[in-house]
């Protein structure tokens, strides 16, 4: 295939018979553009041979499995995908409708070392993507990616022999079988099971169903246009109506899924949301009592309360903070030979003998689930209480366009770190560390934090800002540290949502 345009205007012959590909669609571990606009059919196809020929380049078995999300336009993006990879010399096991998780699950039960997941995940609508790997469990990462995109932009696919395609039927069902297993609740635990209309829906609610939970469905029919809110539950809009489906129905938890289903969010029985930082520390204190000495990574977006629990110390577990991105826990967690991985977005790798160590959204939710059950006594809302204070807020994603924001970050990057040189201060507190892994972590003497980085599929900067003193406090670090920081640089637009 030649090498693909990236200013092709739409409706034009040469958009038609031209392969349309927007450099800035490779992320650090996925790719994603808006279709038409940043990528057409043909710029997908391209992507499917570019694969393929990484695949061979890398001695790899050239076994794919394929899925799609629930999008207008994914079966035709998933098509196009896999011309590619058949004119690559693929041989392609296309799993229909699907889940993230039930992709990767895929290249364990079908045999398969490779995945190419159609998904856009929680994005608006008009967007696509693919997320990929070609070593169970873990996913494409950047040194992957960029040299995909360099295979992509050049135009330097090798068409290979041998492409061939099977559809699986009713791999469904082997994924729920996988997913439930010997799971079986000791009492009705009533669950608010919140899809967004998202591709959830398909399996969410009869997998909650099979371990035992009495579930109160919520947007769980499938519908493209995503009529209510993006199927995301780390936003506030989606965390709000769980919460007053929790509080309507008295139910005992909401359980939130993601667009693909490789993320869940948590609402308690109060009808208060969890962050996933917590949650995971809930986790990791029930986990590491049942496997001592365990160890869990957890992303820079997290609570700093995992350093300082006195329950995971008691049960002798170990905590390392890593870089944010499900691509980077997940493989830091592998490397490590982790019990769990943790992430804030909600990415929840639970590794042998609780998972097979990808993000599954119905894997961490049957974690709660049997978290509680192990509690019989205590609601969810006790069991949250019993953690340290710490307020934490949303994550907050002023825009900030894919071209200029890591240039824009690079400056205030530099500037926490001459403040810190300094020895300067926060709202009257000590910057003790600035930690520069992913963005910027400046830690303050109490323990409070603030966070900024860049978002690895979005053009946004990501905030998060931690107090160890009170919510007042915390929106405090936001309103009169962060926000005034970065206002000062002009390309930093609107906010997703404010504290």
């Amino acid at each position: 295939m030649s090498k693909p345009r990236q200013d092709l205007v739409p409706n034009t012959f040469e958009y038609e018979t031209t392969a349309l590909v927007k450099p800035t669609g490779f992320r650090e571990y996925d790719a994603r553009w808006i279709l038409e606009k940043e990528i057409n059919l043909l710029g997908i196809q391209a992507l499917g041979l570019a694969l393929a020929t990484y695949v061979h380049e890398n001695d790899i078995q050239p076994r794919i499995v394929v899925g799609h999300d629930f999008r207008s336009y994914s079966i035709s993006v998933k098509q196009a995908l896999i011309l590619g990879l058949l004119e690559g010399g693929m041989e392609v096991l296309d799993i229909g409708l699907a889940l993230s998780p039930m992709a990767y699950f895929g290249q364990f039960a079908l045999n398969a070392p490779c995945v190419a997941m159609v998904t856009a995940s929680h994005n608006e609508n008009g967007w696509t993507g693919v997320k990929m790997g070609t070593n169970p469990p873990v996913t494409f990462g950047p040194e992957e990616i960029g040299r995909l995109k360099e295979i992509v932009l050049s135009g330097t696919g090798v068409a290979r022999p041998g492409g061939r395609l099977e559809r699986v039927e009713n791999f469904r069902e082997l994924y729920l079988q996988e997913v439930v297993g010997s799971i079986k609740l000791s009492r009705p635990l009533k669950v608010v099971c919140a899809c967004g209309n998202g591709t959830a829906g398909a399996f969410a609610p009869e997998a909650l169903r099979r371990m035992g939970a009495e579930v109160i469905e919520m947007d769980t029919d499938l519908d493209y246009t995503f009529p209510k809110y993006n199927p995301n539950p780390e936003d506030h809009a989606m965390l709000m109506q769980m919460a007053q489906r929790v509080r309507e129905t008295g139910a005992d938890l909401a359980l939130g899924f993601d667009g693909d289903g490789d993320r869940c969010g948590v609402v308690d029985n109060t009808g208060e949301e969890i962050f996933a930082d917590k949650i995971g520390l809930l986790l990791a204190r029930d986990l590491s009592a049942l496997h001592p000495n365990a160890t869990f990574v957890v992303d820079v977006k997290s609570t700093g309360l995992y350093k300082t629990d006195e329950v995971l110390a008691a049960n002798g577990a170990t905590t390392v903070y890593w870089k944010t991105g499900h691509s980077y826990i997940k493989r830091k967690t592998a490397e490590l030979g982790a019990l769990a991985g943790f992430e804030k977005s909600g990415h929840f790798f639970l590794a042998n003998p609780i998972g097979r160590g990808y993000d599954d959204g119905l894997v961490a939710a049957a974690a709660v689930l049997q978290m509680m059950d192990r509690n019989p006594g205590k609601t969810l809302f006790e069991l949250k209480s019993s953690l340290p204070d710490a307020w934490t807020s949303l994550t907050m994603s002023p825009h900030c366009d894919d071209e200029i924001k890591y240039d824009v970050l690079a400056k205030i990057v530099a500037e926490y770190e001459k403040l810190g040189a300094e020895g300067g201060s926060i709202l009257g507190r000590k910057i003790v560390e600035v930690i520069t892994v992913n963005g910027a972590r400046v830690h303050l003497e109490d323990g409070s934090w603030v966070l900024v980085r860049a978002s690895s599929n979005k053009p946004e900067l990501v905030v998060v800002v931690e107090s160890m003193r009170s919510e007042d406090d915390m929106r405090a670090l936001f309103q009169q540290e962060v926000k005034p920081r970065l206002a000062a640089h002009p390309e930093v637009g609107t906010y997703n949502q404010e504290i």
